[in-house]
């Protein structure tokens, strides 16, 4: 069934009104397959999302489109990040992540500018973002999905001439001290002034990164603290910290994120006293005797669980698009 579909799909992509067959494009021509609600499903089978995503080496030729949430989505007519820029290397290349929608990767090169202007930093290192046609990963994020999401490592670039080979061995830099309570040496007042541009940009919606980063910047920072609300603390987000953008304005279909980070804060800083929770209950939390057994927790199917039934419609005219 799966076939018939691609094959249904191939078709009229290729033939105009009337089933004549469209002229052949200029080569200033853009060819645009829409997005649509109503695109025939490709699969209901036990075929995972992730492994036909996975397969994708190219974006789909379509009007850029982040489609559905973080973590059950993708992406339509991607943009890639170049391997290397002026202020800017990709990390981990043979993984194919260094996509996203064109507005993340605009975002990313302005960031790496401004970057490149604090005292020693060449520019930035840039993780994960998406893989060409977002979906579900075959590892790692579970997140990540529709060309909003990006990584950026904490480690300090002084060159970027940095191989292929290097780019894969190279470890980010742990800004978490052994207790996991504060910030280590390796944190910089550069650190936190990145963080600050890349918060005060109002296409981002929140930031994550380790909990000790975030209370050392509620008690370091002086006059205008709105920018701190963004900044949200999460675990296993030490040695890089996780962007994420809102979806772009006027595109349906893209779901951002709820509730927003001033509603979670009240408009405040979010340095109120919910954030110790992360260097007292979380690592040691509280021991409570059940007055009753509790009952058995539902697992959650994770996105590598995710068959193409799981994800919006659209998602089948991307994996499907040329």
């Amino acid at each position: 069934m799966r076939v018939h579909h691609l094959l249904l799909l191939s078709l009229v992509a290729a033939c105009g009104p009337g089933g004549q067959k469209a002229p052949k494009a200029t080569t200033q021509t853009v060819v645009v397959a829409p997005v649509s609600a109503t695109t025939i499903r490709i699969s209901t089978s036990d075929v995972k999302a992730n492994k036909l995503f996975g397969a994708k080496a190219k974006a789909s030729r379509q009007s850029p489109a982040a489609i559905g949430t973080y973590a059950k989505g993708c992406l339509a007519g991607g943009a890639v990040l170049p391997e290397s820029g002026p202020t800017w290397q990709a990390m981990r290349l043979s993984r194919n992540r260094n996509w996203g929608h064109p507005e993340m990767i605009t975002f990313l090169k302005e960031l790496s500018a401004k970057a490149a202007q604090q005292p020693g930093w060449a520019g930035l290192y840039i993780g994960d973002i998406s893989q060409p046609r977002g979906g579900p990963m075959l590892s790692g994020h579970q997140s990540h999905q529709m060309g909003l999401d990006a990584d950026i490592w904490l480690y300090k670039p002084t060159r970027l001439n940095l191989s292929r080979g290097e780019r894969e061995s190279l470890s980010s830099t742990n800004v978490r001290a052994k207790s996991q309570r504060t910030v280590n040496s390796n944190w910089s007042q550069q650190h936190a002034n990145i963080l600050k541009v890349a918060a005060q940009d109002p296409r981002v919606d929140r930031i994550f990164i380790t909990a000790p980063a975030k209370i050392w910047l509620c008690e370091n920072t002086r006059g205008n603290r709105k920018w701190l609300q963004k900044i949200r603390p999460l675990y296993g987000h030490n040695t890089h910290f996780h962007v994420r953008m809102k979806c772009p304005k006027g595109l349906k279909g893209c779901v951002t994120q709820k509730p927003t980070v001033a509603q979670i804060s009240n408009g405040g800083d979010g340095c109120d006293k919910t954030l110790q929770w992360w260097v007292t209950d979380y690592l040691n939390p509280p021991k409570v005797k059940p007055s009753k057994k509790p009952k058995p927790k539902k697992k959650k199917r994770g996105a590598r669980q995710y068959t193409m039934a799981d994800l919006p419609r659209q998602c089948d005219g991307v994996l499907a698009s040329n």
